[in-house]
């Protein structure tokens, strides 16, 4: 099998390919590896690789899996092999190992992927970008002066590039969607409670964060959704299961007009891209074709409001990693030991109280009910996936003088103030990226999909939130598309067409 062989094969082909011997497990590993050596020098998007560990799995394959023999990268973050390295990002983790197998982890090789090694994230999968200083710079194989996103950028840019057709992911504030949207790739975060989560925890970010995978193909990911779909007892958080296969359902036409709300503004305010507009407006003009409503319509929702919660969450969960942290290691974490925005979300996260904690939790429920409200209308709500394309290497980073200034300036703050400079920190990253939030904080599914090239020819995804549960119209609307003109992915206008 040569390389073009190779990247022209979506997971579900691979898949019959071994099923069919008409390619071995080893051959599928071997032409990864390939393309690995070939791409990764330039974009740096894995941090370990287990390549005769893959080739003796390998071996044992079993073939009647649904994805039998096809090679993943896992994110170095959530997404564990025991003995393992597992750093996620962080300088403090640069040599830790993993203690065990997350859930997640084993419902991938049950379904057959063969484990290939671990993606770049930012430290702690903070940011929207992968930049970690433990790292470095992680590039976006359509344009290296440009990032491929975060957190799971790294997975992003092995996807993108061809090393691997699927690989893992995670997504607690768009984590998915926007390296998504930056690489032309699909990009599912689904519903709360529809993955597995732990060992020895029961919910993410609380309920925020779920994993799942990248893709190149709208079946792809169809399928990785139906075979990791679960109903896990320990777990926080349960939805019941989608009684079918996700890849079935997703081929038969709608059976109904939708109706869809659109919005191109930025829910906090921010600048929006006349090329992010344009993405929306053309769906919107496809779905009309199609027969279906559409219409602008914003659901009632505080969007500077939901970032607060969204960020007082941040703070109380690395202040408590932190504190973790220290136990563990027996050693006082010190500013230096972090990157800027791990530490000012501790020192913040210190001074958030319970009381302010549980009222931020139930303003997410407060979010949900109307965003469960505002779906009595419409079957989808469509936007930006991103309100611009990928940024430039380095334009989201903070230098060593501003960092120098924001650890400073924290340490002077009040905990009302603390939490402002948080919001000030994390503000030009944000208006990359103001769109994906809402979707982690109600618990609701919702897809990029890769339907616009900038001028400068680099992707830009358009993104569908559908009601909690409801999978299926999101990968139904996304398999529509994927047959048109504007779909810029595997099928369309690709990165491999372009090559």
């Amino acid at each position: 099998m040569n390389a073009n062989e190779y990247i022209a094969l979506d997971g579900t082909e691979m898949a019959n390919l071994v099923k069919t011997k008409t390619v071995a497990t080893e051959e599928l590993i071997e032409a990864s590896f390939l393309q690995l050596e070939k791409v990764n020098p330039s974009l740096n998007a894995v941090i370990h690789t287990r390549k005769e560990q893959a080739l003796e799995e390998a071996v044992a394959t079993d073939a009647n899996a649904a994805f039998a023999g096809v090679p993943i990268f896992l994110k170095d973050q959530s997404q564990p092999i025991e003995g393992e390295p597992s750093t996620g990002g962080a300088r403090l983790f640069r040599h830790a190992k993993a203690q065990a197998t997350s859930n997640f982890v084993r419902a991938l090789h049950r379904a057959g992927f063969i484990s290939s090694g671990h993606t770049a994230t930012p430290e702690f999968a903070l940011k929207n970008i992968t930049e970690s200083k433990l790292y470095g710079p992680t590039r976006n194989p359509w344009n290296h002066r440009h990032s491929p996103g975060g957190s799971s950028g790294g997975a992003a840019a092995l996807v993108a590039s061809g090393v691997v057709p699927i690989a893992g992911a995670s997504d607690g504030g768009g984590s998915i969607r926007i390296p998504a949207s930056f690489t032309g790739l699909v990009g599912l975060k689904p519903t709360r409670g529809r993955m597995p989560v732990g060992p020895g925890a029961g919910r993410q970010w609380h309920g925020a964060a779920i994993d799942f995978v990248l893709s190149r193909t709208v079946r792809d990911s169809a399928k990785v959704l139906t075979e990791m779909q679960t109903v896990q007892q320990e777990a926080a958080f349960q939805t019941p299961l989608f009684p079918g296969r996700f890849e079935e359902q997703m081929k038969k036409p709608f059976q109904k007009r939708l109706h869809v709300a659109i919005s191109t503004s930025s829910p906090v305010g921010t600048p929006v891209s006349e090329e992010a507009k344009k993405a929306v407006l053309n769906v919107a003009s496809w779905l009309e074709e199609q027969g279906h409503h559409v219409e602008e319509a914003e659901p009632e929702i505080d969007g500077v409001e939901l970032m607060r919660n969204y960020y007082l969450m941040n703070s109380g969960e690395i202040a408590s990693l932190v504190n973790q942290l220290e136990t563990t290691l027996g050693k006082r974490i010190l500013s230096e030991d972090v990157e800027v925005e791990t530490w000012l979300l501790h020192i913040a996260g210190q001074n958030v109280s319970a009381a302010e904690f549980s009222a931020s939790l139930l303003n997410w429920d407060a979010l949900a009910a109307r965003m469960a409200h505002f779906h009595k209308k419409y079957d989808l709500y469509l936007t930006p996936a991103t309100a611009y394309a990928a940024p430039e290497i380095g334009e989201l980073t903070h230098d060593e003088e501003k960092e120098n200034q924001l650890r400073a300036e924290i340490e002077r703050r009040d905990p009302k103030q603390q939490q402002e400079l948080i919001y000030e920190m994390f503000l030009p990253s944000l208006s990359y990226t103001p769109f994906t939030q809402l979707a982690n904080l109600t618990g609701q599914p919702a897809l990029s999909m890769p339907v616009h090239l900038t001028k400068e020819k680099i992707p830009l995804g358009v993104q569908a939130i559908a009601p909690k549960g409801e999978e299926h119209i999101l990968l139904k609307l996304a398999c529509q598309l994927e047959e048109t003109d504007l779909w810029v992915g595997m099928k369309g206008n690709s990165y491999f067409n372009r090559r």
